[in-house]
């Protein structure tokens, strides 16, 4: 489960949409594009699940995924199959769960493991925003992004390259496709259905009542449900930008040709993430970003890396940027940006919105059945994710600040005991770490300096540069550090940063430790193998050590060691 237009397409793509009596298609232009955009939206935002036509009502077969190839129709099969059957509801469920993202997904596969008789309400892709248009997509391109950068900076270590790498975007995009594929059975219908014994529901779940939801016609009964419909991209409240037309994260992956020029809105983790691979495919990339600095959540340092390495690539960074208006001029999206107090415009091929995620809260019925919600911050629940309702529990970005996979699993968890065993585990108690998977990447986990001393808590921080650690030296991966923020006066880990190439797999060591309320010392005392970057973990330690030693004990050590000379 942890896995948490043109000009975008071709001529020769389509878009068919099967309606009652006819098929329509929508050819490759500007204003179509436009329109298969804010379609595409409205199917995502869980709203209506249908498309006005002349003034028809026109029912969605089936979701939109483009482009249309073998390995997207093996993943629709897999995640909302055409000829899927809904099946005859039991008497009553244990558990009803609405939405199959994360959340959803190891909610109902856990609580069926144990033995509940659980339902399964999807109304679009099974596996939700990490495999379909999140996680897995991203990660495949950066990857290709990753190889690129590589083959250019090859001669660094002595293999010539000619100092170019020229990308097949749309080979790179194909082989994610593929791969996505490959991955979407896990999360499929079938084996939700065959295997996990799940009874699994393909269409628009809504509460009814305080325990029961409709689908498809059908009424389903329970003693417990669990609300996990996950959230969207934001809209971006820019004057102009709808009739523009742009990209999110949720059709980004649907191009199958390169934009020669991109313009980022946000200059947040996906804005990031996207502008660096990107840039480094071959686009040119300028990030727009309202504030001083990109990552504004991270260390400033530890952004500063980020910043670097993004100027590298190639990206062009217009900081303390307001937009004011986007309009199209014939291929062209053009953006009106304030900076300095002056009006400036900037023409892209594409812009792609990065700046935040609107809950799933339209059209579940959440009203009838007394589940108290705020359009902006979804469901509301306790720390045991109980809502206002004592039957409906609510998990994931549906709920929850932290919006990532993991702690979507996480919280998946906490619901199937607290739903279905009356246990009292709290949200309070989790250590959430996380990445952003940039290059170099920037995870964390607890808390940050400020915020500890905002909370009248003495802190002790350590930072050991990777200049410092041999095997960083060894790969030429120099950028950044490993911090660590110690309760003072003990080795009480608060909170870590690490910024390197690959410090989502360095942060789970403190991510552990702080779980296991385990200190620094005990890393400390752990056997590192030579040479690693995550050697740099034992090095905070070992400068913890150091600071132990202070004048006094040193005094101390002299007078015992000369003792021991005479």
């Amino acid at each position: 489960m942890n896995r948490p237009f043109h000009r975008a397409f071709p001529s020769q793509v389509h878009t068919r949409f099967i309606f009652s009596k006819s098929t329509f298609l929508l050819k490759d232009s500007t204003w179509n594009l436009c329109v298969l955009l804010r379609e595409r939206r409205k199917i995502l935002a869980y709203n209506v699940g249908k498309l006005h036509q002349r003034g028809k009502l026109m029912k969605v077969q089936q979701p939109l995924v483009l482009p249309k190839d073998e390995y997207n129709e093996k993943l629709v099969r897999n995640v909302h199959p055409a000829e899927w059957k809904n099946p005859d509801p039991a008497p009553k469920y244990n558990l009803v769960v609405i939405g199959a993202g994360t959340a959803g997904l190891v909610t109902a596969a856990g609580a069926a493991g144990l033995g509940a008789k659980v339902a399964l309400v999807e109304r679009h892709l099974m596996g939700g925003d990490c495999l379909n248009v999140g996680c897995v997509p991203s990660k495949g391109i950066i990857r290709t992004a990753r190889a690129a950068y590589d083959v250019k900076t090859a001669g660094e270590f002595g293999v010539s390259s000619g100092g170019a790498a020229v990308v097949d975007f749309g080979k790179a995009m194909e082989r994610m496709r593929r791969i996505r594929a490959g991955i979407s059975f896990h999360d499929s219908v079938e084996r939700f259905s065959k295997e996990l014994g799940v009874d699994v529901f393909i269409g628009h779940g809504k509460f009814t009542g305080p325990d029961s939801i409709a689908v498809d016609g059908k009424l389903l009964r329970f003693a417990k449900a669990a609300i996990c419909t996950g959230a969207r991209a934001a809209a971006p409240p820019i004057p102009g930008i709808e009739e523009t037309g742009y990209l999110t994260n949720e059709n980004v992956f649907w191009l199958t040709e390169l934009p020669k020029r991109l313009a980022v809105i946000g200059g947040g983790p996906i804005g990031c993430e996207l502008a660096q691979a990107f840039a480094r495919m071959g686009s040119q990339v300028t990030i727009l970003q309202r504030g001083g600095h990109v990552l504004p959540r991270e260390d400033a340092d530890a952004a500063e890396f980020v910043h670097k390495a993004l100027i590298r690539d190639g990206v062009a960074l217009r900081l303390d940027a307001k937009i004011l208006s986007a309009r199209a001029k014939g291929n062209e999206k053009i953006l009106t940006v304030e900076e300095n107090g002056k009006s400036v415009e900037l023409a892209a091929d594409q812009i792609l919105v990065g700046v935040g995620r609107t809950p799933n809260v339209e059209g579940l019925g959440l009203e009838s059945s007394g589940i108290d919600y705020d359009k902006r911050q979804g469901v509301k629940v306790d720390e045991k994710l109980r809502t206002s309702n004592p039957r409906v529990y609510a998990a994931g970005d549906i709920s929850f600040p932290f919006k990532f996979t993991h702690t979507a699993d996480a919280l998946a968890r906490i619901v199937i005991a607290n739903a279905l065993f009356k246990a009292r585990q709290k949200t309070s108690a989790l250590v959430i770490p996380w990445c952003t998977y940039t290059d170099p990447e920037v995870a964390h986990v607890g808390m940050y300096e400020k915020e500890a001393r905002d909370k009248g808590i003495d802190v002790l921080t350590l930072t050991v540069p990777l200049s410092n650690v041999d095997r960083a030296l060894l790969d030429g991966e120099t950028d950044g550090f490993a911090r660590v923020h110690l309760k003072k006066g003990s080795d009480t880990i608060l909170g870590a940063t690490i910024v390197a190439r690959h410090a989502g797999e360095m942060i789970n060591e403190l991510s552990l430790a702080m779980t296991a309320g385990l200190g620094l010392s005990a890393i400390g005392k752990t056997i590192h193998p030579y040479p690693t970057q995550a050697e740099a973990v034992k090095k905070l330690a070992d400068a913890y050590n150091r600071t132990r030693l202070t004048p006094f004990v040193k005094k101390l050590f002299a007078k015992w060691l000369k003792w021991q000379r005479l």
